[in-house]
């Protein structure tokens, strides 16, 4: 039983916390927020006017979330403030433009999902491997 206590694994919240900021991050860097950067001028065209400011304004702003403040939390800078953006971004993904759908076609699963992420970043921060932690000290 004492194998089922996974004691052979060092506890860490510190690296726990890198772990969730890079490979969040770094998946929302390139595997969305890339993507509306390098293809801009056609997101812009078909892009959902989710909250009434119009496709353009509102990709620039999910590109800001996807695309900086991913790379911020992925280098754990300003990882609480990148972490509101997303958390905003990531809400308005899930409970406005998938109707907080959770399966079926159109869901919007992956949406919450980083939104979990991101607000548990928000509230516990960067860790000490981070480049926040290397400013406070």
């Amino acid at each position: 039983m004492k194998f089922l206590q996974l004691k052979f694994i060092p506890q860490s919240t510190d690296f726990a916390l890198l772990f969730l900021r890079l490979t969040a991050g770094l998946m929302m860097f390139f595997n969305h927020g890339l993507g509306k950067v390098m293809n801009f001028s056609t997101m812009t065209e078909k892009f959902p006017d989710v909250i009434g400011i119009g496709s353009a304004p509102g990709l620039i702003l999910i590109i800001f979330a996807e695309f900086i403040c991913a790379f911020l939390i992925a280098l754990g800078l300003f990882t609480r403030a990148a972490s509101l953006v997303l958390t905003i971004g990531m809400g308005v993904a899930f409970f406005v433009a998938h109707g907080a759908k959770l399966s079926n076609p159109g869901s919007g699963e992956l949406a919450y999902v980083y939104f979990v992420i991101f607000v548990v970043l928000l509230f516990a921060g960067a860790g000490r491997f981070s480049l926040d932690a290397k400013k406070a000290g």
